[in-house]
């Protein structure tokens, strides 16, 4: 057979006027034009084979199944004595991606954002790519406020078929927010409105936070917000009428305008229940935290549709239904709720199924989960499980999700994923704080050690006056129970020549074990024993009472200790807390065996109370303890209680409150101790609902007291002033300035105080 090209088969998709060839079987298929394209390739794309009948129709499907690929920007078949010869034209691959101009983007950031429309190198060449690519490079940059940004295109063929594309980028200014106007406001002025949102005009804060940029997802927020805030004082006609975003001329100024309608502020004139309760009507009336007489409150009227449903949900009705259906009295100003209840069904848990836990064995969440398999559904069982999982510190985040089983109207499954962190961690720091001066640090921590929960650490402090050297393993789960057992092992050594208090040295070896025991969903308590082997330096620069001790009791001693301890934590984050409290009493005495006999036992309360300011916090603080000694021991002076600084009474030196050594005006500590803090917290301004960096007003108070004093409220030093903490990337950074309050002669004052960098 003569060769003949199929002229006609391509048109033949198009035209019905294309010539038409006579089916014959393909004795042979060969590939002719590829390059980089393996000939396996086409095969594998080709619907037809050796031995079929080629026709008129699969031709055709064999040439659009090849430009389907977009490999090629030619296809053409031909018939060579019975053999299909296929012949394409590759279309070039992308050599090289180079961008010229970055400043606000990393080459790699912007990669990886033209992988997702198909433009990568290696990648076959396709001219609709560049330009989808050109609006994701834009649509990045206009994200990040750079309206003026302008964007050149290059492509440059090169040999064997390839070409390289350059983008050539002139990023302009970034616009910035010139002005936010709300109109139609009344009932509250435009500042006080403004003051809600996080966009803002620039400001000497907005260079850190970009708040001074416009985006669309934040003045979605920000409109939500000034909704909620009218619908929580009653304007239940409240509605946002248009958003106008426009920009100067220039591309370098934004307005924003954001026109309302208020209403009128309604009264709650009556709240009824309705539907299917199932429960007592005075248990739900409990729960229902909007009351007729009260200005309407969306969130008020949210919070007991929720409680109700998670009353509900306790008892196995996991998609109970809770809907509030308003009667508005317009003339009165009037609104009255029916709360309307649908139970649906109840439903019990078939599987917990955990996914995402790749280094972590599934175990470890699931002795954390407290709801379980074959039970009926608890959602306050489901939101503990889900908390515990979280407090662990191995994950990321944490995800649990309730889906229906498929065919079943009492079934569901809890699906628990986690996405897991690094736990293991080699550190090397420094620090510096105004008592301790330099701090050099370093630890060598797993906390998730081969994926069994438990928990080891070597750590390395060195300062001019502690040098700590320890080694710690921890098995939360010693026992099926939640009992957890640790080890600890320690070298200490302690210099406190150039503090305000006595001058000692001190070199401890030690070490013990310790047990913690859950009594309830947030309590446990901790027991424990050690041993310590001390031995005490003193001389002639030392106070006189330090001196005797010695004398009396000699420079080596050792220690058999017992610790004791209770603790419940209901905080809502060990980080950030805003609200929640912490209740700790430590009890710890040195037990017959050893040479040193005291005991000493403090307590601890701190509350942290939402206030009615968004954001911010109010902290309160108390602690007190009391030591001494027994058997006809004293208490060891490097036993003793100190206040004073930052973590007790700011302000105030460090360690420097209680009883004075006259002869070398150092500070002794004592056997009683007394702190109380007050702190408002709040965001600094400028950077929005950011808890990463908080300031702080605070009022302090305390006093130590020694042996033979009377503890006396009297004796109590106080101060004031102002606070900042901030959780920067290179660690903890903690600043007061304050001022006493009622100030003695011997007090030693300290102004300005900070600590920065953390202290294992």
């Amino acid at each position: 057979m003569n060769k003949n090209l199929i002229a006609g088969l391509v048109a033949a998709l198009f035209a019905s006027s294309a010539s038409a060839f006579d089916p014959f079987v393909i004795k042979d298929i060969r590939v002719e034009g590829v390059q980089r394209t393996e000939a396996g390739t086409v095969f594998s794309y080709l619907p037809v084979k050796v031995g079929d009948t080629l026709n008129e129709d699969k031709a055709a499907q064999a040439v659009k199944a090849l430009f389907a690929t977009g490999f090629f920007k030619d296809v053409r078949l031909e018939i060579e004595g019975g053999v299909l010869v296929v012949l394409v034209d590759e279309r070039p691959a992308v050599a090289s991606l180079e961008f010229v101009g970055l400043k606000a983007f990393e080459k790699d950031q912007l990669k990886k954002g033209l992988l997702e429309v198909g433009l990568a190198e290696s990648r076959t060449f396709d001219r609709a790519l560049v330009e989808k690519a050109e609006q994701e490079l834009k649509r990045q940059y206009l994200s990040h406020g750079y309206y003026s940004v302008n964007i050149t295109t290059t492509i440059t063929p090169l040999e064997r078929n390839r070409v390289g594309i350059n983008f050539s980028v002139d990023e302009g200014e970034i616009s910035k927010i010139k002005q936010i106007n709300i109109v139609g406001a009344k009932a509250y002025s435009e500042k006080d409105l403004l003051d809600l949102f996080v966009l803002r005009t620039p400001g000497w804060m907005t260079w850190y936070t970009k708040n001074d940029q416009y985006s669309k997802q934040k003045l979605a927020g920000d409109l939500e917000t000034l909704r909620s805030h009218y619908l929580d004082r009653g304007y239940l006609e409240f509605n946002i009428d248009s958003t106008q975003v426009s920009i100067s001329p220039d591309k370098q100024d934004i307005y924003i305008t954001v026109n309302v309608s208020e209403g009128q502020q309604y009264t709650v004139s009556s709240v009824k229940l309705g539907g299917e309760p199932l429960l007592p009507e005075d248990e739900l009336r409990k729960l229902v935290t909007i009351k007729p007489g009260v200005i309407f409150s969306r969130e008020a009227l949210t919070e007991t549709t929720k409680k109700i449903s998670d009353r509900l949900a306790n008892d196995g009705y996991a998609f109970a239904n809770v809907n509030a259906a308003p009667e508005l009295d317009k003339e009165k100003r009037l609104v009255a709720f029916t709360i309307y209840v649908d139970p649906g069904r109840r439903v019990y848990v078939r599987h917990i199924n955990i996914s995402g836990n790749n280094r972590s064995r599934d175990e470890v969440i699931r002795r954390e989960m407290r709801q379980l398999e074959s039970s009926w559904y608890d959602g306050d069982k489901i939101n503990k499980s889900k908390t515990r999982i979280d407090r662990l510190g191995y994950y990321e985040d944490v995800t649990v999700e309730t889906p229906a089983v498929a065919g079943t109207t009492d079934q569901i499954d809890v699906n628990v994923s986690v996405k897991e962190k690094a736990t293991g961690n080699l550190m090397l720091g420094a620090g510096f704080s105004s008592s301790e001066k330099l701090v050099l640090s370093g630890s060598i921590a797993q906390q998730n050690l081969f994926g069994t929960g438990k928990a080891a650490a070597v750590q390395v402090n060195t300062s001019k006056i502690n040098t700590v050297y320890s080694f710690s393993f921890t098995d939360p789960y010693y026992t099926v129970d939640g009992i957890a057992r640790g080890f600890d092992i320690y070298h200490r050594k302690t210099d406190t020549s150039s503090l305000v208090v006595g001058a000692y040295g001190s070199k401890s070896l030690g070490g013990g074990v310790r047990y913690g025991v859950p009594i309830a969903e947030d309590d446990y308590i901790t027991f424990g024993l050690s041993g310590d082997a001390t031995v005490l330096s003193v001389d002639s620069f030392s106070p006189l009472q330090f001196q005797k001790y010695v004398n009396d009791f000699g420079a080596a001693n050792t220690t058999l200790l017992g610790t004791a301890g209770w603790a419940k934590e209901t905080i809502d984050s060990r980080l950030y807390p805003t609200k929640g409290g912490i209740n700790r009493l430590v009890g710890e005495v040195g037990l017959p065996g050893g040479t040193l006999h005291y005991y000493r036992l403090t307590y601890q309360h701190q509350q942290f109370i939402p206030v009615l300011w968004r954001g911010y916090t109010l902290m309160l603080n108390g602690e007190a303890g009391t030591a001494g000694g027994y058997g006809g021991k004293d208490l060891p002076f490097f036993k003793n209680f100190y206040a004073g600084g930052i973590g007790s009474v700011r302000t105030y030196d460090s360690s420097s409150l209680g009883p004075v050594d006259l002869a070398t005006d150092t500070r002794l500590g004592g056997n009683r101790r007394l702190v109380g803090n007050a702190e408002l917290l709040l965001p600094l301004p400028g950077i929005g609902l950011d808890k990463s960096v908080r300031i702080g007003a605070f009022l302090d108070g305390g006093q130590v007291w020694g042996a033979g004093q009377k503890v006396k409220l009297a004796d109590l030093r106080y101060s004031t002033g102002i606070s900042l903490t901030w959780s920067s990337p290179i660690g903890p950074l903690k600043f007061s300035f304050g001022n006493p309050l009622n100030r003695k002669p011997e007090d030693k004052i300290q102004r300005l105080q900070f600590q920065m960098g953390s202290v294992f």
